[in-house]
């Protein structure tokens, strides 16, 4: 959400940077508005400090047993309450037009933000790790004898397309995966474990962005709740409403969670395989800092879900967002994307965010520098740290044998009995 007395003080500038996100000049459709709402709540102010005054002027009169015009009084009274009436409706109106209006409008960008108009001007930052030359033509994941009880047909029958079942070792390898990234941040990162519900309400959608702007994108049930696209819902949401003290910042959390995702708009996009589901499961980071250092805590935030690629020795680019093709909420973005040698490309697998205060102004999250301070809203920064079913596909066609096999990164091991190898058939060895 916007700050209006920021739009207000300098609407030019406020225009600049949405122009840089492609989005047209709004700043004199929103002072209109607010021009409007601040007259009717000027002239509402006046008429209820004029019903006080008349309502003092009869009782005073009343009490000094001066002569009254009960009659006119009244009516006077009820004009001016229905005068009221009116302009509280009027008033609320465009307040609730001026919400409207500003809630739609996606964050402004950080000033370094590259500028371009979608996914081919974004900015390479820098490669990691060696693409290992296979002396054979590498598979896509859902190829890989090793994998072949990734059961998409099951999954159809039971839930419909973009639904996987994982059987056997490649299941096991799956909650591997899970296992390592979380005790990865636990243990090495100093990021602190929540369990979330991926049931929440309708505000907590809003409260990150991803109402209503977004509804298509999610899935509502008949009762009102809405399946989370992401933990970075109910994490953020965790400090909705609140006032914390500057000594608990910055406070870092993760969760390992099931998301879903209506995935509107990507018909036809990457319908085989497991890379674009319904139903996932991903580790998520989220971060609540002071202003002064969220761009810090964006540097460490991205390092920390590196850390996981480099250990399961997976060649990755990093990638800065260009201000076309960032997220609603985010000022500020690096997207981390794994070489997958059976597509021969770069495939996100982690997008880490800076959302500023753009995010807790909607949830009204601050935190005071002193007990005697005013408050100040939170930054809040979200990234994924990883996509589990993204990673698997990686682990998969990265480590995959001219036999058919899958080799476990040494990293895994351990969560996999010793196993070096998931064989042919899809079981340890």
């Amino acid at each position: 959400m916007h700050d209006i007395k920021e739009i207000r003080n300098d609407p030019k500038k406020f225009d600049q940077q949405l122009k840089k996100r492609n989005v047209n000049p709004l700043s004199s459709s929103i002072l209109k508005i607010d021009a409007k709402r601040r007259k009717k709540i000027e002239s509402l102010e006046i008429l209820k400090a004029s019903v006080n005054s008349l309502s003092k002027d009869f009782g005073r009169n009343k009490s000094l047993g001066k002569s009254i015009n009960e009659k006119k009084f009244k009516e006077e009274i009820q004009e001016k309450k229905i005068k009221i009436s009116k302009l509280e409706d009027e008033s609320q109106k465009l307040e609730t037009d001026l919400k409207t209006l500003l809630e739609n409008i996606p964050n402004i960008c950080s000033l370094d933000v590259p500028e371009g108009f979608g996914e081919e001007d974004n900015v390479e930052v820098y490669k990691w790790g060696g693409i290992k030359k296979m002396t054979f033509d590498p598979k896509q994941h859902f190829n890989v004898p090793a994998a072949s009880d990734i059961d998409f047909k099951s999954a159809a029958k039971i839930s419909g397309s973009r639904f996987s079942v994982l059987l056997g070792g490649i299941a096991t390898l799956h909650r591997a995966i899970s296992q390592f990234m979380i005790d990865k941040h636990i243990r090495d990162h100093e990021l602190k474990e929540v369990s979330v519900p991926v049931l929440v309400k309708d505000n907590i959608m809003y409260g990150t962005g991803q109402l209503p702007k977004f509804s298509t994108e999610s899935y509502k049930t008949s009762n009102g709740w809405w399946l989370i696209p992401t933990a970075e819902v109910p994490l953020t949401n965790l400090m909705a409403n609140s006032i914390i003290n500057y000594e608990e910042l910055p406070i870092r959390l993760c969760a390992v969670t099931q998301c879903f995702r209506s995935e509107a708009g990507s018909a036809g996009k990457d319908t085989t395989g497991m890379l674009r589901q319904h139903q996932f499961e991903k580790v998520e980071m989220v971060t609540f800092s002071s202003p002064e250092n969220s761009t810090k805590e964006h540097l460490r935030m991205t390092n920390c879900a590196e850390n996981i690629l480099k250990e399961l020795e997976l060649p990755f680019r990093k990638v800065e967002l260009c201000s076309g093709d960032l997220g609603f909420s985010s000022k500020k973005t690096y997207d981390l994307e794994v070489w997958l040698p059976g597509q021969k490309k770069y495939r996100e697998i982690s997008s880490i965010s800076n959302c500023g205060d753009f995010q807790s102004r909607r949830m009204n999250a601050r935190y005071r520098q002193t007990p005697e301070s005013k408050p100040v809203f939170l930054h809040t920064l979200n990234g994924s740290g990883l996509a589990v079913g993204r990673c698997l596909i990686a682990v998969i066609e990265n480590n995959q044998t001219i036999d058919g096999k899958i080799e476990i990164p040494k990293c895994l091991s351990k969560y996999l009995f010793g196993a070096k190898y998931l064989n042919k058939e899809g079981n340890l060895e």
